[in-house]
């Protein structure tokens, strides 16, 4: 089995800053694209920041290009989003996703984590 486990959300004021950072542990032969989503109340899941698959190119979603930076320690298997200028509308959860070739299978799956809550103060 694979895991995505997120930290780092919590409430801060805006114009502040804040890493996320998400581990994938398990069985993992590959790792092909790591990337961050968010989903606000009442609103559909849309793409924050992602590696483009099998590069280490990155794509941004417009609202929070120049604000946010989207990084990797690929040794640790770990992702990173650093926020910076926080505004009130980047409230919302907060989803890692990978694309992963799994040992058992050496088939490509998505996974998810959890989520993590992010609300910014006006």
């Amino acid at each position: 089995q694979v895991q995505l486990v997120e930290s780092g959300g919590g409430l801060l004021q805006a114009g502040g800053p804040l890493r996320l950072s998400c581990v994938a542990s398990g069985s993992i032969f590959s790792i092909n694209t790591m990337g961050w989503y968010r989903q606000a109340q009442g609103k559909q899941r849309e793409l924050v920041a992602a590696f483009t698959s099998g590069s280490s190119s990155t794509n941004y979603a417009y609202s929070v290009k120049g604000r946010f930076t989207i990084s990797r320690d690929n040794a640790k298997n770990t992702v990173y989003l650093q926020m910076n200028s926080l505004k009130f509308e980047d409230t919302a959860v907060y989803y890692c996703h990978a694309n992963i070739m799994t040992l058992r299978t050496l088939q490509n799956i998505n996974y998810w984590g959890q989520g993590t809550q992010v609300t910014v103060s006006s």
